[in-house]
């Protein structure tokens, strides 16, 4: 478990996932119309199930829920871009971690809550001393995370093409996260 205070947003924290029960809270939240780009909204309870029980199986992908104020409130992946995501499309380097989030869908959005919560994962990912650089790949048209991720200190790379979409090779290391987050 992780914990991390976000200013006025309050305390963030994440925990793996438990696949089998947080599947329809997970479903609720990646078949909504906001979370388009998750490319889940046609998933039926069981399909969100069985994606988050291969997740919790596979050695090189985990995910995990993301509370805010105890609250779940977000969702994260890390995965091993040698071995999943981006195989084959990119040339890793030691201590790469790929990465997905996604904040649940609400009627009642905070100021600043999506950026706290992007911040809250790099902290978590860069607590693994191993880790020295964020690798992440969103859809080339959402702008929205593209400014996101620049704000927490992600470089674009070049486009790529994967089989789901064409996405934005992105990366952020320890360096760049920390002088990102020291100017706020």
């Amino acid at each position: 478990m992780s914990t991390h205070t976000a200013g006025a947003v309050g305390t963030l924290t994440l925990r793996p996932l438990d696949p089998l029960r947080e599947a329809e809270l997970l479903h609720g939240w990646v078949t909504h119309p906001k979370s388009a780009f998750w490319m889940m909204r046609d998933a039926r309870l069981e399909d969100v199930e069985r994606a988050y029980m291969e997740i919790a199986a596979d050695p090189y992908h985990e995910a995990f829920l993301g509370l805010h104020e105890d609250v779940p409130a977000f969702l994260m992946e890390r995965y091993d871009p040698a071995h999943r995501e981006l195989a084959g499309l990119y040339e890793p380097e030691p201590g790469d971690v790929g990465m997905h989030f996604l904040v649940a869908p609400t009627d009642r959005p905070v100021h600043g809550f999506t950026r706290a919560v992007l911040t809250a994962v790099m902290r978590h990912l860069f607590e693994d001393q191993a880790t020295t650089r964020v690798v992440v790949e969103p859809d080339v048209r959402n702008t929205a995370v593209q400014a996101l991720n620049a704000a927490v200190g992600f470089v674009p790379e070049r486009e790529i093409e994967k089989p789901e979409k064409r996405a934005l090779l992105s990366f952020c290391t320890r360096q760049r996260f920390e002088q990102a987050v020291a100017v706020r």
